[in-house]
Formats: structure tokens, sequence, C-alpha cells
């Protein structure tokens, strides 16, 4: 497995240095935040190690996690709250995000994403299906995002170890949907995602 920098390249030959890679963790989950996180790596920059943080093992995504936060030109990650899920919808509070994130970096020539259009960026924006497997900046914000998600979730579980968040990450697995019928919605649940939002409405009926 192994991601390349061929999207990069093209731009890198044309002059453009400011290359963003931008990748998300946590559209599924029914608890917890969202994560978006965006990466600028130097030109040429190629890292075979650097590749979709599904495919590659906790303790590589730790690794490489530290590899890209100091290979990176720059790196920005942004948090986006359960309750910005709802009010905005998933898709869209992942498209925001990716959007402000662009704006933080000092310059910019040109945006990957991970298959998703930015229609208010100003600058040209490819979105690559599967993108965490074909770009390296990609697969490097997939990872950043991942890694920090995990780290958030595990540190729910110790506050609620009942739920089983460090196991299950937020993802509705039987074991989540039978914990969260017997303890009930905490704020960190999407109130929008079934089945949470099927229970407030039965609490709302009764």
């Amino acid at each position: 497995m192994e991601t390349t920098n061929e999207y990069e390249k093209k731009w890198w030959k044309e002059g453009r240095c400011g290359v963003i890679g931008l990748d998300e963790a946590g559209r599924g989950p029914i608890a917890g935040p969202l994560v978006v996180a965006a990466v600028m790596f130097p030109v040429n920059y190629h890292h075979e190690a650097i590749y979709d943080s599904k495919k590659i093992s906790e303790k590589k995504r730790k690794e490489l996690f530290q590899v890209i936060i100091h290979d990176a030109l720059e790196y920005h990650i942004e948090i986006v709250s359960p309750k910005k899920i709802d009010e905005l919808n998933i898709y869209r509070a992942t498209q925001k995000a990716m959007e402000e994130l662009v704006e933080r970096f000092r310059y910019k020539d040109g945006v990957l994403s991970d298959a998703m259009p930015l229609p208010n960026c100003a600058f040209d924006v490819i979105p690559i299906v599967k993108g965490d497997q074909k770009s390296v900046s990609i697969a490097a914000a997939s990872i950043l995002a991942k890694v920090t998600r995990d780290c958030i979730m595990k540190a729910y579980d110790v506050q609620f170890p009942q739920y089983g968040f460090a196991k299950h990450k937020g993802y509705p697995t039987k074991a989540h949907i039978e914990a969260l019928h017997r303890y009930g919605i905490l704020d960190i649940y999407r109130r929008s995602y079934a089945p949470v939002k099927d229970m407030c409405q039965l609490q709302f009926d009764l």
C-alpha cells in the first residue's frame, strides 16, 4: 500500500508550491466530533508509508502523525462539535470546516480534497474519489484527523466507561446501541442521527 504524489507533482511542475491536502474522520459515528485536517508538504515530498488512515494500524498511524507534523510546511486541524453537525448536517459541516481550514494557510496555490467539492474556495480544487489512497497530502490529512479523533474518543471513554467509546469510537455498533438505550443520550451524541434522533423523538412523544 502506497500513495503517490502525482496530483501534487502536476501542480509543483507548474510552479504551484502551496498544495493543500484535506480529509476528515468521523462522518459516520453517532457520537463525538467530526475532525477535519489539512496538510501542505514541501515540493517533491514523498513518503511511502503515508496512506489511507483506515488501512494502517493504530500504532503506525501514531508514528506517522509525528512524521507528518514534523515534515509538513504547514498543517491545521479543526474539531467540529456534534451540535454544529446537527445544525448544518454532516456534509455541509465537513465542507465548511475544509473551506475554513484552507483560509488559515499563509499561502495556497491549489487544494486536493477527498471527494469533497469546495465551491466557496477561491483556488483550484480537485475532489479525488478515494483521495486518501491516491494523494500523499490527502492521506496525511486523513492520518492527522483519525489520530486526533481517536484520542478524543478515548478521553470520552475514561469519562463515560459504560458506553465503550474506546472500542467503537462512536460508530453505531450493536454493543454501542445497547449502551445508548441502557444509559441514555449524552451531550456528545449527534441528535440528528438515527437512532439518537429516534430516541429523542420517543422521549418527546412520551
